[in-house]
């Protein structure tokens, strides 16, 4: 069995390895956050219930890495609302009580915003936690941050398989009287049709609409997790043409992300269009040929699912071997090796060649699978 301390140096530990560029002040703050002064529990429970505390933990982590830490507040509160409008259940109710009720002008976003915003009035889970990252420290935007991931890990607790929130929504409409689905016939029998069955008369119920929620659940949280990779790749690339390029090709990558055209942004720039395009082929050129290859490899393949161990390349089964099947002897090897988690140094040592042979080697070896990659696009 684990102990308490062994579990709160690890946690220090995977802090400061994926976050090394946040304050030590900031990392201590998340590890309150996260650990919640559970010592003694913690001893005190057995191997299972151990390892249920520590996935809590971990979902709780990933929540606040995915879509509030570094994050801007408002940019991080319209990931909260995008993620918690997007249950389907929710949704569901939501526009339909909507539809019924006087005000058909609101949104599932405005009635998402009124819920949550009640919660945080009168929940006192909700408040208790409020002050406990208070006592965890950080600055506003940290504080900020953490309650929005404690709120999100709480509207989504399975109660009955169900989301919290939508348990909570119901009571909103229980408080509102004056709303469409309260407005029923008093003379009249009102049919109420469940989303649930029960087959052949089996005590146990089946709720139609699980599979589909957990569909769309998955499908958001790739998506999710797809725009946060991305966000991620687009400030280490604007911070290494800051540092290794020019600081002109970072404000030129920022300004094209968000969507100018070149001529757009060489008026913001007050730059000649023909000094834009040459910067254009440079920042390509290391974006290709030293960004993805060199300086962060493995956050660009995660990005693109092109990393060699997971996803082939980007390649699909049949292009994979045509593709393995057109390298020489020594290309295959070198692939192979990369492919088992070898190190460019001990590959090089052990094919008896320079670290530089071996990256140039694995360069064209990335440029040729890129290259079938985008043919196929095209």
């Amino acid at each position: 069995m684990r102990t308490w301390e062994s579990l709160v140096h690890e946690w220090r530990s995977r802090l400061e390895m994926e976050h090394p560029h946040r304050t030590p002040e900031t990392r201590e703050a998340v590890l309150c956050w996260l650990l919640t002064d559970q010592g003694e529990e913690f001893n005190g429970l057995d191997e299972e219930h151990q390892q249920v505390l520590e996935q809590s933990m971990e979902f709780c982590y990933n929540i606040l890495c995915q879509r509030y830490l570094g994050v801007s507040p408002e940019a991080a509160y319209r990931h909260l609302i995008r993620r918690l409008g997007s249950l389907v259940l929710l949704r569901n109710k939501i526009r339909t009580w909507v539809s019924l009720s006087r005000d058909r002008r609101r949104t599932v976003v405005d009635v998402v915003q009124e819920v949550l915003q009640e919660m945080l009035n009168s929940d006192r889970y909700l408040q208790g936690e409020m002050r406990r990252i208070t006592r965890c420290g950080g600055d506003r935007h940290l504080q900020n941050a953490l309650v929005l991931a404690s709120l999100e890990e709480y509207c989504l607790r399975p109660i009955r398989n169900q989301p919290l929130l939508v348990y909570r929504f119901v009571n909103y409409l229980r408080r509102s009287q004056r709303g469409g689905l309260t407005q029923v016939p008093s003379q009249e029998l009102v049919r109420l049709v469940s989303v649930e069955i029960a087959p052949n008369h089996a005590p146990d119920t089946v709720n139609l609409l699980d599979a589909q929620t957990l569909e769309h659940y998955e499908g958001d949280r790739a998506w999710e997790e797809q725009q946060t990779l991305r966000d991620s790749v687009a400030r280490e690339f604007a911070q290494y043409l800051q540092e290794h390029v020019s600081p002109l090709a970072a404000q030129w990558l920022n300004l094209y992300l968000q969507g100018y055209s070149q001529e757009a942004i060489a008026e913001q720039l007050q730059v000649p269009i023909k000094q834009l395009y040459r910067l254009r082929e440079k920042v390509g050129y290391h974006a290709i040929r030293v960004f993805s290859l060199k300086h962060s490899p493995d956050l660009v393949a995660n990005w693109l699912k092109t990393s060699l161990q997971d996803h082939q390349l980007g390649l699909t089964s049949s292009e994979w071997q045509q593709y393995y099947e057109s390298l020489e002897p020594h290309q295959q090897e070198i692939l192979d090796r990369f492919k088992a988690g070898e190190s460019v140094e001990a590959i090089a040592h052990r094919l008896q060649l320079k670290t530089t042979q071996v990256t140039s080697e694995w360069g064209k070896l990335y440029l040729a699978a890129q290259q079938i990659r985008n043919s196929t696009e095209a």
